[in-house]
């Protein structure tokens, strides 16, 4: 696990705000789950969380061809009506969240975290970190100070799956934390939608084994919005 980058007091850290279980803005929807984040930090438009989401979540060391394909579903479901949701790791996340970014329009992208947001991990996604804070949303339920365990992961991982409608799994390997998320995603009644690929490849062999189990192999953004109610930003 590489260092985090901490982002200086006088930059960053004043603008970090806490959202409280009994708050008039805190998402409804974290309450389906058994261990609900007693706080939620953010930096950005805490607003976000009232309107319709999707997840997309992958791959750290994503293929060329899996890249392309979460900035495809993130501008295509943006443009529908739906922010996007990811945790901005390496790979998928990462290719997600510039996505919504570069459209510039209405849709925004919202990052949870996994460590306290004064500071940033990977910590080269620094400047995607500010971006997404200025033009989203970032959240944790860690606070200020707390660096990024191992563990926190799949903890984050709950919270990406509870906000969101459905969760849009691309290159999820056998062992792959996106695989968290989408059962998770599907034991809270949410939609799980997968795109396949080889059956040869290492990436894919996660992927695969959620559309045994019933997920939603999906080839493009219609597929994905047959399955919801039609998104529109108020």
């Amino acid at each position: 696990m590489s260092k985090p980058t901490t982002l200086s007091s006088e930059d960053y850290f004043p603008s970090i705000c806490c959202l409280s279980q009994d708050s008039a803005d805190y998402p409804k929807r974290l309450c389906d789950l058994s261990d609900p984040p007693r706080k939620l930090f953010y930096i950005g438009n805490i607003a976000l969380l009232r309107q319709p989401m999707l997840a997309i979540v992958g791959a750290r060391r994503a293929s060329r061809a899996g890249l392309l394909y979460a900035q495809h579903f993130a501008a295509g479901l943006g443009l529908a009506g739906y922010h996007i949701v990811s945790g901005l790791a390496y790979g998928i996340d990462s290719a997600a969240h510039r996505s919504i970014l570069d459209l510039d329009g209405p849709s925004k992208t919202i990052a949870v975290c996994g460590n306290g947001l004064d500071r940033v991990y990977p910590s080269e996604h620094q400047v995607l970190a500010k971006e997404i804070a200025k033009e989203g949303l970032l959240i944790s339920e860690y606070p200020p100070g707390i660096g990024p365990k191992g563990f926190h992961f799949p903890r984050r991982n709950r919270i990406i799956a509870a906000l969101s409608l459905g969760t849009v799994v691309i290159e999820a390997a056998q062992r792959s934390g996106s695989l968290i998320t989408a059962y998770l995603s599907s034991h809270l009644g949410r939609e799980v939608f997968v795109v396949p690929g080889p059956i040869s490849s290492p990436l894919y062999a996660g992927s695969h084994r959620l559309i045994q189990d019933g997920a939603k192999l999906i080839s493009g953004v219609e597929d994905v919005l047959s399955e919801l109610p039609s998104a529109r930003f108020h």
